[in-house]
């Protein structure tokens, strides 16, 4: 791997639960190596991230400092970080029209039920976190670009 990180952008229509959740739990998980960055966003942002997944987090023993809802077009902005990955984990952000980032970013769907209640977030959290693990297992640069996006879309469907 290169010496600059692999950046991971998750998406969600709001970018307050599951987003979030992707977001601190890739970077918490790769935070030794540094082997990734994650970012999260939103087609509608809104505003602030929801307390069960900032307290979920929490009990995790996952940073929540900085966590923020905000909106997908930050990284299609100049300066924005270079994405190489878009993973989407809602279905309504699944089939919206996604911003342009530069690069041709690999693109993967995760889906996972909105989560209303604890024990919803607790299994949103569960399955976020085992795909989140093998991506972080994944031999980035040792696949091809195609065999990468087959193993991204095997993993979604976990």
């Amino acid at each position: 791997m290169t010496s600059s990180p692999f950046n991971v952008l998750f998406l969600c229509t709001g970018n307050s639960a599951r987003s979030i959740l992707a977001e601190a739990t890739l970077n918490h998980l790769s935070r030794a190596d540094g082997r990734f960055h994650a970012y999260s966003a939103g087609s509608f942002p809104k505003g602030e991230p929801n307390p069960l997944a900032l307290a979920l987090l929490g009990a995790e023993g996952i940073s929540t400092e900085g966590a923020r809802s905000k909106s997908w077009d930050e990284f299609s902005a100049p300066g924005a970080p270079p994405i190489h990955l878009v993973i989407t984990v809602c279905d309504q952000a699944a089939g919206e029209q996604c911003p342009y980032y530069p690069g041709q970013p690999l693109k993967a769907h995760w889906g996972v039920p909105d989560p209303h209640t604890a024990a919803d977030f607790r299994d949103a959290y569960a399955a976020l976190r085992r795909r989140v693990q093998l991506l972080i297992e994944t031999p980035l640069d040792s696949l091809q670009r195609s065999e990468l996006q087959r193993r991204l879309n095997a993993i979604g469907q976990i």
